[in-house]
C-alpha cells in the first residue's frame, strides 16, 4: 500500500472537491484528447472511402492471367470490366480506373481534330 500513495495523492488532489465531472474534463482538457478523436474520425473517412470503390462493391473475379493479375467483372474480357496489374492491388487499381472510363463517342471519328 505505501507504494501507491503518492498516486492516491496525485488522483486525490485531481479531484479536488469531491467533483468527479469536473476532473475527468480537466484530465481530458490536459490529456488534449480533441487531437485523438480528429484522427479516429480521419481514420474512419478513409476506409469508408475504401468500402465504395468499385473494386470492393462489384466484388470482381481476381485471377492470373498470363503474367499479369487480371480483375474482372462479367462473364468475359469483351463485354465485362476488366482491370490488369502486375499485383491484386494494382489490378484492382486499374479496375477501379476502368470503372469510371467512358466509352468513346460515335460521333468521336465525324469530329475534326484540333491543331495548334
Amino acid at each position: 500500500m505505501e507504494t501507491y500513495q503518492p498516486i492516491y495523492d496525485a488522483v486525490r488532489s485531481k479531484i479536488g472537491n469531491g467533483d468527479i465531472g469536473a476532473a475527468v474534463e480537466a484530465a481530458l482538457r490536459d490529456a488534449n484528447i480533441s487531437h485523438h478523436v480528429s484522427m479516429v474520425a480521419e481514420n474512419y473517412r478513409c476506409a469508408a472511402g475504401e468500402q465504395e470503390r468499385p473494386c470492393v462493391l462489384f466484388r470482381p473475379t481476381v485471377f492470373i492471367d498470363g503474367d499479369q493479375w487480371c480483375a474482372l467483372y462479367g462473364e468475359n474480357l469483351q463485354e465485362g470490366v476488366a482491370g490488369f496489374g502486375a499485383s491484386p492491388a494494382d489490378a484492382a487499381a486499374a479496375f477501379d480506373a476502368e470503372w469510371y472510363r467512358k466509352l468513346p463517342s460515335s460521333n468521336a471519328a465525324l469530329e475534326p481534330t484540333k491543331t495548334a
